[in-house]
């Protein structure tokens, strides 16, 4: 159980659904609840299939460039603190480096599930390496099936959220998302400065031997 919420949680601080919702409320703004809401589904639908292929398949990337675990630890704990140092000072963009021609492009697409949505606004680089690394630590039968339901978990929040971001911007509001974004963000800080410790630790240990 503790597996469970130490990911849940530390997935759903960095991918931050409910900085989502501002983005999210505003690419949907002309279409239909029914339409809201497949949205909101094939967007956790393409999240759970990015990270759960990230998991399980990602150690295999590793191997292939030639990339050690510390590395990756290192290198995805920078772009996670990164990102929680822009959500604590309240300068992050949630669109993560969507252009504003992406963004009127993707108003005028009818599906916008997988992109932006699903790609990069929510499953992005620092979930991505968090879920490498996590699978390095945690590859037993039990912890892997721990982990696949805590990723499932995540993507339920997401639709959740998702499909009642319309209900949410009205009552949080502008400064409300903001608010939990910041605190969001010193969390996410913590996890990767965690990451890059461990890092540094295992490095200085291997030298040592």
């Amino acid at each position: 159980m503790d597996l469970f919420i130490y990911l849940f949680v530390a997935l759903f601080s960095v991918l931050n659904p409910i900085g989502t919702v501002p983005i999210f409320v505003g690419l949907t703004q002309h279409d239909t609840k029914k339409e809201r809401s497949r949205i909101s589904l094939w967007t956790a639908i393409n999240v759970f299939i990015i990270l759960i292929v990230s998991f399980f398949i990602g150690q295999y990337m590793l191997i292939f460039f030639g990339i050690s675990i510390d590395a990756l630890r290192i290198a995805g704990g920078l772009i996670i603190v990164n990102s929680g140092f822009s959500l604590l000072s309240g300068q992050f963009n949630k669109k993560r480096g969507i252009t504003k021609k992406a963004e009127n492009d993707a108003q005028k697409r009818n599906d916008i599930a997988l992109t932006p949505l699903a790609i990069p606004m929510l499953a992005g680089p620092g979930s991505i390496s968090l879920l490498i690394a996590f699978y390095q630590e945690h590859n037993t039968t039990s912890e892997i099936i721990i982990s696949s339901f805590a990723i499932l978990a995540i993507a339920v929040a997401i639709f959740i959220i998702l499909k009642s971001a319309h209900y949410l911007a009205k009552i949080l509001g502008e400064s409300g998302i903001v608010a939990i974004s910041r605190i969001i963000g010193f969390i996410v800080i913590a996890i990767g400065i965690q990451y890059i410790v461990s890092a540094i630790i295992n490095i200085i240990k291997g030298n040592l031997i």
